[in-house]
């Protein structure tokens, strides 16, 4: 399929950081790709190229084939977003706030502002002043201006940060339905559910460097089994039994704690040969998912 993004080779210093190091990706057009990585691998800084608002010391962007230089608006006249906390004049309300962006912008219809803030579930705060907002009504206020462009390529650092669980759903929806109908969405998270959810494709990046770059079907396939805690009343004698079974993976943590590997199955099949053996299970809780695993086991240790 085409791209909606592409990048080849992009190198980006600050100093002696290096916080993009020979980056080179693809985001398929119509699709939902996450962009991961810890705090300080390099998101931000890609996403602000891709914006046109940092220059790379070295390769190139390309969206939806055309080159696109620093300070190319042009080539970015398909695109909108925001990366990191979206900004608005305190003192504006939210309508006045995308009313004016729609003026400066000259290709966002103003009136469609009141659609928007319907769309983001803002209607009962659109007179209400943008530094009365919350994080998350911030957070979706940006998406609403970003929506007034009708943009093909849609850019989003963590647009679910703040926001309260339903909506956070009612993004994750809107995201989705952008995607059915056409859009494609580069979106940055910590959340692996989230990206469980909503996204099509996954890239991962540490110390700058793409780590790991596919489809979130792959990424299930590959993922190593989820990790829990386990609480027993005889944890010597659990360990022991643990040892006999194929597919169990039981370590003791620096707190002397029972960290358990095992597909649903085998996990099955411990708790059951426990209870046989005479051992009670006490606690048996999620650690780390599998696609938590994999990511820890990609990007490292916190």
């Amino acid at each position: 399929m085409d791209s909606a993004v592409a990048t080849y080779r992009l190198t980006k210093r600050f100093g002696e950081t290096v916080a993009l190091d020979d980056v080179t990706l693809g985001v398929e057009e119509g699709s939902v790709c996450g962009l991961l990585g810890r705090n300080g691998a390099g998101k931000t800084t890609l996403m602000r190229i891709l914006f046109g608002l940092l220059r790379p010391d070295a390769g190139s962007v390309r969206l939806f084939g055309r080159e696109a230089q620093p300070g190319d608006v042009e080539a970015r006249r398909d695109v909108a977003g925001f990366v990191e906390e979206p900004r608005f004049y305190p003192h504006l309300t939210a309508r006045r706030n995308l009313e004016l962006l729609a003026r400066l912008d000259g290709r966002s219809r103003a009136d469609r502002v009141d659609d928007a803030l319907d769309l983001l579930g803002l209607e009962q705060s659109r007179d209400e002043r943008a530094g009365n907002f919350s994080t998350g009504m911030r957070q979706r206020l940006g998406l609403a201006a970003a929506l007034l462009r009708s943009p093909r390529l849609l850019v989003l650092d963590e647009p679910t940060l703040g926001l309260d669980p339903a909506s956070a759903h009612l993004v994750r929806g809107l995201i989705r339905e952008l995607a059915a109908h056409g859009a494609t969405v580069f979106v940055s998270s910590h959340d692996m559910s989230e990206v469980d959810e909503i996204c099509d494709g996954v890239i991962v990046i540490a110390r700058g460097r793409v780590v790991w770059d596919g489809s979130l079907d792959r990424l299930r396939r590959e993922a190593p089994a989820p990790l829990f805690f386990l609480t027993t009343s005889d944890d010597d004698f659990a360990f022991a039994i643990a040892s006999a079974l194929d597919g169990v993976d039981l370590e003791r943590t620096d707190g002397g704690r029972l960290r358990l590997r095992a597909d649903d199955d085998v996990r099955d099949e411990l708790v059951v040969a426990l209870g046989r053996a005479g051992v009670v299970v006490r606690r048996l809780e999620p650690d780390l998912g599998p696609l938590d695993a994999l990511f820890v086991e990609m990007t490292g240790p916190a």
